[in-house]
């Protein structure tokens, strides 16, 4: 048999044992006792400058709280089922250090606002991490992109070979991807930051509370204005599986990249042996490994995202059991998040090597050019589509005897528009084409590290 629980004399019995198990959330919301803890000692701090308790008392209980963060972190503090929960197990080891006055603790608060409080205080703690995180994503980004300003790469779509690119650019493509995580995180936040606290079950409270003042003891920047809203709102946590999901859609095209580029086909990449594994087999395998872990992780926090939606569908107001669910998915994908950011920022910056000399070769045997002659025509006076459709019979003709474009010889050129002249050998040589984009936001040379001076000021920024 389970102990008691500390219910209303409503109860004669305690709770079946498996039922306690099932009910029971200690085994996952141990992991909010810091912010529990932190929460409780703002709650205990308000009740005393209210006059709801005595200062002495509000002292008591936050000398006792802060006794228990300490026997947390020493290894000494570590409830079982029995607690049920983390609020409850902090409750009961409050009252056996100051006695009688850790009951007073739970005045003018109910579970329901604790929790919301608790939760809204980690997510802001961890949203904070995954900026940082974030920042150092991009660091690495940029100091690679840096080396690589005139290293050029086969630029594709449809995953077909387009037009050629300044590899710098590629790589400040994930930048930028990365840029708008953080700010997303950053909007997110507003709406973390807003305390439930004082709202009670569902209805307020009957003692003469001041939420302001226990917002302004943690930080927050504002509190909810309906009761109800605030022990039931959800949104927050939605908001935030929906920007770790864009953060993992991200790291996940990365990491479909460097699978690809690390094939003997595309040979782009080498993984160094810090970042790939073996087979247990095949003696000549590298396997990718941390990418294609990457890439697999991402669909379990679109799930705790699918999931969070679902469980808010169709809650009547307030609260509700069903919101206990929000939290594993929501830790979890917290987790996932730091871990993968953290994988593929070491990654980058220690586990693959570009193979400089095979992406040059690479950008010169194809037709990725065929645009820049329609480009050159057209600056001539020449229709672009015309020139356009000129190009493509040349492209067929060109294929067809086995050449590429790059080897017709000028009188062949002439013969197909007298506007060609020996310039056009030039205007189609990959770092040419790729430096003659240079419009706003485009691949050539002095537009990309426009852009990497834009970086630096925006890595810079807090």
């Amino acid at each position: 048999m389970t102990e008691k629980q500390t219910w209303s004399q409503r109860f004669e019995s305690s709770l079946h044992p498996a039922i306690a198990l099932f009910n029971a959330s200690i085994n996952f919301d141990i992991a909010l006792i810091e912010y529990d803890l932190t929460g409780s000692q703002a709650h205990a701090q308000m009740l005393a400058h209210t006059g709801i308790i005595s200062p002495e008392e509000g002292e008591q209980l936050v000398t006792g709280l802060e006794q228990i963060r300490q026997e947390y972190r020493q290894g000494k503090f570590h409830p079982g089922v029995d607690a049920e929960d983390v609020h409850f197990a902090v409750e009961r080891r409050l009252t056996e250090i100051v006695g009688d006055v850790g009951k007073k603790l739970h005045t003018a608060r109910s579970r329901n606002d604790q929790v919301g409080t608790d939760t809204r205080l980690y997510l802001r703690d961890q949203i904070q991490q995954i900026k940082s995180q974030l920042r150092e994503f991009q660091t690495v980004l940029v100091d690679i992109a840096e080396q690589h300003v005139e290293t050029l790469i086969p630029g594709y779509t449809h995953l077909q070979r387009a037009q050629p690119l300044s590899l710098a650019h590629h790589l400040l493509a994930y930048f930028q991807m990365a840029q708008r995580d953080w700010e997303r995180l950053g909007d997110v936040y507003r709406r973390v930051n807003i305390s439930p606290l004082g709202c009670g079950a569902l209805a307020g409270t009957t003692f003469p509370i001041d939420r302001h003042y226990a917002a302004e003891l943690l930080n927050f920047d504002s509190v909810y204005a309906n009761s109800l809203d605030g022990v039931s709102d959800r949104d927050f946590a939605i908001e935030f599986l929906c920007a770790a999901s864009l953060i993992m859609v991200h790291l996940s095209r990365l990491a479909e990249e460097v699978i690809l580029w690390s094939t003997e086909e595309f040979r782009f990449v080498t993984l160094k042996d810090s970042c790939a594994t073996g087979s247990s087999i095949m003696p000549q395998k590298k396997n990718p490994d941390v990418p294609e872990l990457v890439r697999g992780k991402t669909g379990r926090v679109f799930g705790h995202l699918q999931a969070m939606l679902v469980i808010m569908k169709g809650l009547p107001l307030a609260y509700n059991k069903d919101l206990q669910e929000d939290k594993e998915g929501l830790f979890d994908s917290v987790n996932t998040v730091k871990a993968c950011l953290e994988a593929m920022t070491i990654l980058l910056k220690e586990g693959l090597e570009f193979r400089t000399q095979r992406l040059a070769e690479a950008v010169t045997e194809d037709f990725s050019n065929a645009t820049d002659v329609a480009d050159y025509l057209a600056a001539r006076g020449v229709p672009f589509r015309e020139a356009y459709n000129l190009v493509g019979k040349v492209v067929k003709t060109t294929i067809a005897a086995g050449k590429l474009l790059k080897d017709l010889k000028l009188e062949e050129w002439q013969e197909l528009h007298p506007a060609f002249t020996a310039d056009i050998y030039e205007a189609i040589s990959p770092r040419q084409v790729v430096a003659a984009r240079n419009s706003y936001g485009g691949t050539g040379f002095a537009q990309v590290k426009k852009a990497l001076l834009a970086a630096h000021a925006q890595i810079a920024e807090q």
